[in-house]
């Protein structure tokens, strides 16, 4: 039998699934070592800078050389660290002063009158203290990272439906990951909110995701812009109309096409050079694009409609594969006709709803 490890140590990119594992193994180490409330403590490891840094670090050196009142296990969590990270207060030297006395007194900790628990996010895995942590505790990396971190966030939505009951039908989560984005506390609040929703039915739908989620992580009027480049004119009517009865602009909306329009250009360019293929599980080639194309996007290298490579890939394989993809014609046009219906709602301030509507008419008919 492996001999205990000293302490348990909880990262990952994302803090809010770090906090609430490491919660989770704090009640249960809690409950091992039937510790009452004098018996637990816990840390603030937060810190801004390197003097609150000093005094998290003084406080938990504090917490595990305690001894219990009563002379049971004490069970000490040291939360919600941040100046493990590659930040400014990360980088300090004194920073990096501290978190050695840190090792120095996890490394001292006896498991056998102390339950110690440090939970970390983000954290700088190519340091030292991460990588010792790694051999000498009983180590936790929760929340993937890089390609992995969009995996991690699906399974944490499938984990929290089945908590409350539900089930996701296929593609929904893909739709509601595309629309929320990496906002972890947001997508439960999704999951909770589309799981009332459904009801005794149990099985959460993409068309449930699409008419009840807000697309947070575009910053886009999905309706709108769904109805719009779906070709179908009668909806794109109606979703005008319920934009502005509940007193939005026009502008908003106009920025949104833009940005379909601009990221399916790049797709009906790259489809027209034989580089990708719409297929029914989206676009097939598109990692070898990437490949081939990326480097080129010099200074776009954050999430951006300007840069097609920096969309989610299910993403994009909905918005070429929802409807007939436009020609290279039809979508230049488009950006013609967005360009001149912004400049009509200056002219026309009062009428922005008409002017969007004859847009929709020139554009879908």
């Amino acid at each position: 039998m492996a001999p205990a490890k000293n302490f348990t140590f909880i990262c990952g990119p994302d803090d809010f699934l770090v906090g609430r594992l490491a919660k989770e193994r704090f009640e249960k180490l809690a409950a091992e070592a039937e510790a009452d409330e004098f018996a637990r403590e816990v840390v603030n490891g937060f810190a801004a800078n390197v003097s609150e840094v000093e005094a998290a670090v003084n406080r938990f050196r504090d917490a595990v050389q305690t001894v219990s009142m009563f002379g049971g296990r004490r069970v000490v969590w040291l939360k919600d660290v941040n100046f493990l990270a590659d930040t400014v207060t990360g980088r300090a030297e004194s920073t990096l002063k501290l978190v050695e006395d840190l090792q120095q007194i996890l490394a001292a900790v006896n498991p056998a009158d102390t339950a110690a628990l440090v939970s970390a996010a983000p954290v700088d895995r190519r340091r030292a203290f991460p990588k010792w942590c790694e051999k000498n505790a009983d180590f936790v990396l929760t929340g993937g990272e890089g390609e992995g971190a969009s995996e991690a966030l699906a399974g944490a939505v499938l984990t929290e439906a089945k908590v409350i009951g539900v089930k996701f039908a296929p593609g929904a989560v893909e739709l509601l990951l595309a629309k929320i984005g990496p906002n972890t506390r947001l997508l439960m609040e999704e999951t909770s909110k589309l799981a009332s929703y459904v009801g005794e039915a149990a099985v959460i739908e993409e068309a449930h995701v699409a008419e009840l989620t807000p697309n947070v992580a575009e910053g886009d009027f999905f309706e709108t812009a769904e109805a719009f480049f779906s070709g179908d004119l009668k909806w794109t009517i109606a979703a005008l109309h319920r934009h502005f009865f509940s007193g939005g602009d026009a502008r908003p909306v106009i920025s949104a096409l833009q940005n379909r329009n601009r990221i399916l250009l790049q797709v009906r360019a790259l489809v027209d050079a034989g580089d990708v293929r719409v297929g029914p599980r989206g676009l097939d080639g598109f990692p070898k694009a990437q490949a081939a194309h990326g480097a080129k996007f010099v200074g776009a290298t954050e999430k951006s409609s300007f840069n097609l490579f920096t969309q989610n890939p299910w993403y994009l394989g909905k918005l070429a594969g929802g409807a007939k993809l436009p020609t290279l014609r039809r979508l230049i046009d488009n950006q013609q006709e967005f360009i001149a219906a912004f400049e009509e709602i200056i002219d026309r301030p009062d009428e922005q709803e008409e002017v969007l509507r004859e847009l929709a008419v020139r554009c879908l008919t």
